[in-house]
């Protein structure tokens, strides 16, 4: 939801479909390497985040990749502590977001249970 409201701002085309389907192109700058950075987190090869981190340095800047990467830490924060917890996600914040998690594939993940355990918007 960020991402599409954030690239409107900045009037950029994004497509939020190459999340899951990265051969599409975001239509954001650097959005290739920024994938790769993603991927590369949760992953378990050193080598491949070593890599990513240059590559973004190299493309965008090294601030970029302090950036990226405390957004990144940020946002796996969060999730742990709400599944943790077992916070629920407010219905009005899950309904807006039914057309982009179902265009997504999101709501297949494994994780999603944790969100519909105490609300369907079906």
């Amino acid at each position: 939801m960020f991402l599409r409201e954030s690239g409107r701002k900045h009037q950029l085309d994004v497509n939020v479909e190459a999340l899951v389907r990265p051969e599409l192109g975001s239509g954001v700058p650097g959005g290739s390497l920024l994938l790769e950075f993603a991927d590369a987190v949760i992953g378990t090869d050193r080598a491949r985040l070593d890599a990513a981190r240059t590559a973004l340095a190299d493309a965008l800047s090294p601030a970029a990749v302090t950036a990226v990467a405390a957004i990144t830490g940020n946002f796996s924060k969060n999730d742990r502590i709400a599944d943790a917890t077992g916070i629920p996600l407010a219905p009005a914040n899950l309904r807006p977001t039914k057309e982009l998690r179902a265009q997504l594939g999101l709501n297949d993940f494994k994780s999603a249970v944790n969100t519909f355990r105490h609300f369907s918007d079906d």
